[in-house]
């Protein structure tokens, strides 16, 4: 069967302190092996113009041919093994146009196994940052934990901790990311989609279903932070830029 598909469902986000909010978005997302280069569906344009397409440039350290290179990278950063093969799943280019809070890169060894993960986080004000993390269990219910490293929302701080809740592609997929502060949950913000098959139908009809599927996602952030704002929480200041390059690899492998 066909590695590759789209997967439909819901984005949540809930607040806790110190006002509560929540949100609730449809959008849909394509997982993509990075090694299945035939029988790819016309309209899915892969470093080329398509309804829908992925570009290696939206992702890694944003050069057109380079992203097994980064992954390599970031995984021999961390000290696991270059990956035998790679999945990711991200929101693709929809007529042109793409943001990506979030795009997660499974990464399986040679006997198929899922390795490790790639969590890489874009914000609102163009940076990029990957957290790479050891797969050393069960793969179909995966927990991750690391401390918080790149600044993404103004109404955040940074002395955070992450817990990743994953239930791999399947069917279904789910990723439920907790923020924690010293004194317990701030915030879980999730994606569940279900699977449909990578044809050109099932492509126009995503395309078509949200035809601005990248503005959508940049909208509803800004309009949420407005929310936000208006229920009275403050803005925090930009953390300086690390001298490090933008996508670093962190290792965690505590839960």
């Amino acid at each position: 069967m066909t590695v590759s598909a789209l997967y439909h469902g819901i984005v949540t986000h809930r607040r806790f302190r110190p006002v509560t909010h929540a949100l609730r978005y449809r959008i849909f997302m394509l997982l993509l092996d990075l090694d299945e280069t035939v029988g790819v569906p016309s309209l899915l344009g892969i470093d080329r113009t398509g309804l829908l397409s992925f570009r290696q440039r939206d992702h890694g350290d944003g050069s057109n041919n380079g992203l097994r290179a980064w992954i390599a990278a970031q995984l021999g950063q961390a000290g696991l093994e270059p990956a035998a093969s790679v999945r990711v799943l991200c929101m693709p280019r929809v007529l042109g146009h793409v943001f990506n809070p979030l795009t997660v890169y499974f990464c399986h060894g040679a006997g198929g196994a899922l390795r490790a993960m790639i969590y890489e986080v874009n914000n609102t004000f163009g940076g990029r940052h990957a957290y790479t993390l050891a797969v050393g269990g069960p793969s179909d219910r995966i927990a991750h934990g690391c401390d918080k490293t790149f600044h993404v929302s103004p109404f955040m701080d940074m002395d955070l901790h992450y817990r990743f809740r994953v239930r791999p592609a399947d069917e279904t997929v789910s990723l439920v990311i907790h923020t924690d502060d010293a004194q317990g949950a701030m915030l879980t913000a999730g994606f569940a989609g279900r699977r449909q098959a990578l044809s050109n139908a099932n492509i126009f009809r995503a395309a078509l279903s949200i035809p601005f599927l990248g503005l959508k996602v940049l909208g509803g952030i800004h309009w949420e932070a407005l929310r936000l704002w208006l229920k009275g929480l403050k803005l925090r200041p930009a953390p300086p830029k690390p001298l490090a390059t933008q996508a670093s690899a962190v290792l965690s492998r505590a839960p």
